[in-house]
Parts: structure tokens; sequence; C-alpha cells
């Protein structure tokens, strides 16, 4: 494998010389899942197209490829059917991936690519009086780079008890980011007025053990709803972009 310049690499060989070129608008996103009441009920992954189309074979290739060294996967593609590959990430983490072409007689070209993927959770409660607790597990399931920070954006409800009238009651709660030891990292008490919100937006850099946000009610009344952004980033360390 030689150098790369803008993801093109030229490999020669006695039997022919192969110049690989992958093109890609991006890499790096957010996969994005979605809470309602405690429950996850949807995730949405990322998609990343690469296209192969300007790869100059002076044999004729028979296999484009994505390769996936960590974990043994791969995606190929006939050049004769299709010159791109969609990949669909639903992990958060830093990708490794090895972009190939094979020409007939087995020579290769490689272009080795780093993909950057963040963790976007959405988190709706509503008419509660014990907030569920949402779990934040930071861990790459690819074992591979640490995240490096988690955003959190939490805001707190308190609807009016009757439609435009009200008739209800303050509510006092306390925030918590609780750790495996079950200490609250960091924490936040705040009073809701009938009909207002409140909000609580930190960052944490302790991405090395499991976390729990909670929202303790602690006195009053009435039912309050809870909306949720938590976001997992990783060091920008992704391929620079090679677009059309």
């Amino acid at each position: 494998m030689t150098s790369a310049l803008a993801g093109c690499i030229s490999d020669s060989q006695e039997r022919g010389e192969i110049t690989l070129i992958v093109q890609y608008e991006r890499t790096n996103g957010t996969i994005l899942e979605s809470y309602m009441d405690g429950s996850l009920i949807s995730t949405t992954g990322s998609i990343i197209r690469f296209d192969f189309s300007q790869t100059i074979s002076e044999l004729e290739p028979v296999k484009f490829g994505i390769d996936f060294p960590n974990n043994g996967g791969e995606i190929s593609v006939n050049p004769d059917e299709r010159s791109t590959i969609d990949v669909e990430f639903t992990e958060h983490g830093v990708h490794d991936l090895v972009a190939y072409v094979m020409d007939v007689e087995g020579n290769q070209a490689l272009l080795p690519i780093v993909i950057r993927m963040d963790l976007r959770m959405e988190w709706t409660e509503s008419g509660t009086y014990e907030p569920s607790p949402l779990t934040i597990n930071p861990f790459p399931a690819n074992g591979g780079t640490s995240a490096s920070s988690i955003l959190i954006d939490s805001i707190v409800e308190n609807p009016d008890l009757i439609e435009n009238i009200g008739g209800g009651r303050d509510v006092e709660i306390t925030w918590k980011l609780v750790d495996e030891q079950e200490d609250a990292c960091q924490n936040r008490n705040e009073v809701v007025g009938e009909g207002e919100t409140v909000r609580w937006q930190t960052i944490h850099f302790n991405t090395f053990e499991i976390h729990e946000l909670q929202v303790d009610y602690n006195e009053g009344q009435d039912l309050i709803d809870v909306y949720q952004t938590v976001i997992i980033q990783y060091p920008q360390l992704e391929s620079i972009p090679n677009p059309k």
C-alpha cells in the first residue's frame, strides 16, 4: 500500500496498475436514539456513501469493497453493476475502514478511512411524578477510541393543571448525574412554577463509566413533563472528506 492523497491510491504491479479513487461527502455523523416514557422506541443510523466511479485500473476491476478490520465484516459490489457502496452506521464510536479495489488478476489497491459517529439521545416523558432514569453508556461497541465528552440538556415542565386557568402548585426537583458508585458527579436543584419550565445544561468529561441522568421529584402535587437531549461526542479523528 502506498501513500494516499485526497482519497486516491496507486498500486503498481507487474501485471497492471490501479489508481484507487474513492469519493465521500463526509466522514462523520450522528446516530439518533429516541426514547418515550422511559423506553427506547427507535434507533436511526447514519449512512455514508463511498463512490468508486473514478477509480482507474489497467486490468478489469472485479470488486469494489469496504472492509471492517475490527470485526471482520465486509461489503463489496461488482463494478459492472454499481460503483457506490452505502454503509449505515448504527453504533457510535470511531470506526476504521479500508476501501479497496481488486482487478481480474487479483491485484489490489487499498485506502484506509477513519469515520467518527457521535450518539444523540432524545428523551420525552410526559405526566409523571417519578421520572425514569436515563442510562448513559459512553462505551463504543467496537472497543475503540473513547468518547471525549457527554453533553446534557434537560428541560422539566410543570404544565397548567387546568389549561389557561391554572390551579396547580410549584414542584421542587433535583437533577443528578450519578456514576457507577452511585455518587452524584453533578447535581442541581430547581423549583418549577405552574406553567413554567426549568433547564439544566452541562458537560461531563468522565466517559469511562456508565452514568444515570436522574430527575428526582422532591415536593409538589402536579404532574411534570421531561424533555432531555444527551450527546456522546468523540475526538475529531476522522479522515478528511473527499467530495465529488
